[in-house]
């Protein structure tokens, strides 16, 4: 792929709790895979008020996120460095490989997030608590 042009209405939602094998159980749109991108992964999340992504890390993939609506509670960090960080509309963060990361949507609105991940790698994240100092 050299370029490619998409609109986010052009991309079809993925219900994630229809995969027994990727939680959480969230809507997405795929949108680095309707752009064919295969060096990183490029993803719009919508949650409800009360969902999350779990405080989770990535063995290789660096990520970076960007709130596009809510108000999110953000956990960042390794295993006992945590920090929570509160994080709206024009927020980025990231977290880079084996750094714990995860948040919750604590709005009463639908929350929207744009995240970005490299390399892609079929790596459904593992728990911060388990990696060795």
């Amino acid at each position: 792929m050299e370029y490619d042009v998409v609109d986010l209405d052009d991309v079809s939602i993925t219900d994630l709790s229809e995969t027994d094998s990727v939680p959480p159980d969230l809507d997405i749109k795929p949108v680095g895979r309707q752009l064919g991108l295969s060096e990183m992964r490029a993803t719009v999340w919508y949650f409800e008020p009360g969902e999350e992504i779990q405080y989770h890390a990535h063995s290789e993939q660096e990520e970076l996120y960007f709130v596009l609506e809510g108000e999110f509670s953000l956990k960042l960090g390794r295993s006992g460095e945590e920090e929570l960080v509160e994080a709206g509309p024009g927020t980025f963060w990231a977290a880079g490989p084996e750094i714990g990361h995860g948040h919750r949507n604590v709005g009463d609105e639908r929350g929207v997030v744009l995240s970005f991940g490299a390399p892609s790698v079929d790596d459904p994240g593992i728990d911060p608590h388990s990696l060795e100092e």
